[in-house]
């Protein structure tokens, strides 16, 4: 399974039996911050730490006596959104990945609601269950197609292909420019604004509307059939079989089958996916609709509701890396612990504004209710419980949309190693968490739907069958009064975040005005002014 990440990409063998984990390798990927805001990574670095990542476990499966001709299907799962253009003819990126979470396109997002009546951001809702948003990939390919004179000459002369992360690597992988299938699934296409998830077509008005020629696009299909096979290194003729996004392969993981059944992932960001069954549900909270996966060609797609918060365990890199009070994610926690309170210290960590439920580009991060007691523990554990706040507003919108309150979150993701997290979040959200054994649920998900794909067809999609699989669980363990409290203040705190960073259209009208007439107005309220005083 081939996992791409913003920092880490991985790859994981499973029993399909048992949905054991066998072997697995990891590298960590660079992101490159060329401007602020701004968010990239090497489309190369991450195919060739591929090739990397799928050599070193077959060698550590040889150490282990386990045959890897055993191995029968590969599943890739990736982070969603990020947007990548390369020439087919050469097999070369033509720019950098741009990022799901990169702030650039703000302008973008600012041209385009002009040409919206009203300036209504959620003109698409109904047919892609998405606002206009910086988020999502259509706007990044809008400004490539803008700002990028390769890129803008590659779609003329017909070299140019679009693809999400997933496409990138399922066309290289099997045979790049000498015949390589360029497709994506129907989880991943969902998340480009340019996607019908009713018909499960790319949507021609929208295209037309973003100025996307259909013919870079990648073909659709579902997230478990196969794609083609390897061409080259050690699993050469081995089925790609299953794509999923990270968050609806995490969902899959998870067993979330059942209308009503939601999962949580704690990564660089937070996604909350609660599987609607095979009705779209649309919010009027700010959850995002989403189609949760299809695991066939003949299979009907199944949707979710979708809250994502952008900034999770970024802040605990944030902590480490920028402020320098500690030197490990390990380390925050132990601080955390040691006080066991924020001391009614509050961190917003809108780095990149925020997403579900305000959809707020001009907010940014803040920590207040500072006082001369305060320090770097009482931080930690505010930044922990920021976390677990944006969990439970997601939680609050999907619990008003679905109308049936949760009586459990599952979750999953790197930060629920974090046992202080997953005890504030049971605290914060006054229902009990759970969180399976099988820490790498997303690869598990990919790895399902790879191997119950038609013509592979090792892998049981039935719970029950599954006996590798157990469960710890977190109980509430203070009063929901006090949980109320903290939770009230937290949702002032993030008011006094919102309205920093002003959008073109909010620029103050003196940054319009040429200078002169700025001068003289500012001369004729002075006079005004002493005449008033006078």
């Amino acid at each position: 399974i081939a996992r791409a990440k913003e920092m880490l990409l991985s790859t994981t063998v499973f029993n399909a039996t048992t949905a054991e984990l066998l072997s697995h390798h990891q590298v960590e990927l660079k992101q490159e911050f060329p401007k602020e805001g701004w968010v990239e990574q090497d489309p190369k670095e991450i195919l060739n730490s591929v090739y990397e990542c799928v050599e070193k476990t077959c060698e550590k499966m040889k150490e282990l006596n386990i045959d890897i001709t055993n191995i029968r299907a590969i599943g890739v799962t990736n982070q969603r959104e990020t947007t990548v253009v390369w020439d087919k003819t050469t097999g070369e990126p033509l720019y950098n990945a741009i990022v799901w979470l990169d702030l650039r396109t703000q302008t973008t997002v600012d041209h385009l609601l002009k040409r919206i009546p009203g300036k209504n951001k959620t003109f698409s809702k109904f047919k892609t269950g998405l606002p206009l948003s910086t988020y999502f990939s259509a706007v990044k390919l809008r400004w490539l197609l803008d700002n990028v004179e390769e890129i803008k000459k590659a779609v003329e002369d017909g070299r140019a292909m679009f693809g999400t992360i997933d496409s990138w690597l399922i066309w290289s992988l099997t045979g790049g420019k000498n015949g390589g299938i360029h497709c994506t699934d129907v989880t991943n296409a969902s998340r480009t604004m340019l996607f019908n998830i009713h018909s499960l077509e790319w949507d021609p008005e929208l295209c037309k509307f973003f100025e996307i020629p259909m013919e870079i696009l990648p073909n659709v299909r579902s997230s478990s059939e196969i794609y083609g096979v390897m061409e080259s290194g050690a699993l050469t003729g081995v089925p790609i079989s299953g794509c999923l996004g990270d968050q609806h392969a995490a969902l899959v993981g998870q067993m979330c089958f059942q209308d009503g059944q939601a999962k949580n992932t704690y990564g660089t960001g937070c996604f909350l996916l609660c599987n609607t069954g095979q009705k779209s549900v649309f919010s009027e909270h700010g959850l995002l609709t989403t189609i949760a996966y299809k695991m066939g060609k003949d299979k009907p797609a199944f949707y979710a509701l979708e809250g994502s918060v952008a900034i999770a365990g970024a802040v605990v890199r944030w902590l480490r890396d920028n402020l320098g009070i500690a030197n490990s994610s390990l380390e925050v926690e132990k601080l955390a612990a040691e006080v066991g309170t924020s001391y009614g210290c509050y961190f917003v960590p809108a780095f990149s504004g925020l997403y579900a439920p305000y959809w707020e580009p001009s907010a940014r991060g803040i920590i207040c209710g500072l006082t001369q007691f305060t320090n770097k523990n009482h931080i930690a554990f505010a930044a922990l419980e920021a976390v677990c706040f944006q969990t439970r507003e997601i939680l609050d919108a999907m619990n008003k949309d679905c109308g049936i309150p949760l009586s459990q979150l599952q979750v999953d993701g790197g930060m629920t190693t974090n046992k202080i997290l997953m005890q504030l979040q049971s605290d914060i959200l006054c229902i009990p968490v759970v969180k399976p054994s099988m820490a790498e649920t997303t690869a598990l998900g990919a790895a399902m739907a790879a191997g119950a794909a038609e013509g592979v067809e090792v892998w049981s999609l039935n719970p029950r069958d599954l006996t590798a699989v157990t469960w710890e669980r977190f109980e509430p363990q203070i009063n929901p009064e006090e949980s109320e409290y903290r939770y009230g203040r937290w949702k002032k705190a993030v008011m006094k975040s919102m309205g920093w960073e002003a959008s073109e259209s909010d620029s103050s009208i003196f940054s319009s005005l040429p200078f002169s007439v700025f001068i003289m107005s500012s001369m004729l309220m002075l006079i005004g002014a002493k005449y008033l005083s006078g």
